[in-house]
């Protein structure tokens, strides 16, 4: 694991969100973009080297929705850069962690994806993330 790439915050609602973290970090979104393979919508801040990601579903039966209507609005996720994403899998798989999916998916913000279950993480869903094309 390189560095936290970003955290991940579940809203109901990515205007108003984005207005209150535009006002909170004294910069606006730098980056929209919609996941279909995920039902989302997400916005992204950057203050120093650190980048806040909120996620708005997109349809009822979406992950983000199911969380939001499991523990409300709040942090998601947080996510790992990684040099090797397929690598980083197998080293959590046979250290014993579960992972949410078999292959890397792609992801928001040119990155390939893959998430750690909360079960076997403490209670935090961590997404490993690596930049396509490296």
């Amino acid at each position: 694991m390189i560095r936290i790439e970003h955290i991940g915050i579940a809203v109901k609602d990515l205007e108003k969100a984005e207005e209150v973290y535009a006002r909170l970090l004294g910069t606006g979104s730098y980056k929209r973009e919609a996941v279909e393979s995920e039902g989302v919508i997400t916005s992204f801040f950057k203050t120093g080297p650190n980048k806040i990601e909120l996620l708005e579903s997109t349809r009822p039966d979406g992950p983000i929705a199911k969380a939001i209507e499991k523990r409300g609005e709040g942090i998601h996720h947080i996510a790992f850069e990684v040099a090797d994403i397929r690598a980083e899998m197998a080293r959590l798989k046979a250290e014993g962690f579960s992972l949410l999916n078999d292959e890397p998916k792609r992801g928001a913000d040119n990155k390939l994806v893959c998430f750690v279950h909360p079960k076997s993480a403490n209670g935090v869903l961590v997404e490993l993330c690596q930049e396509i094309g490296v």
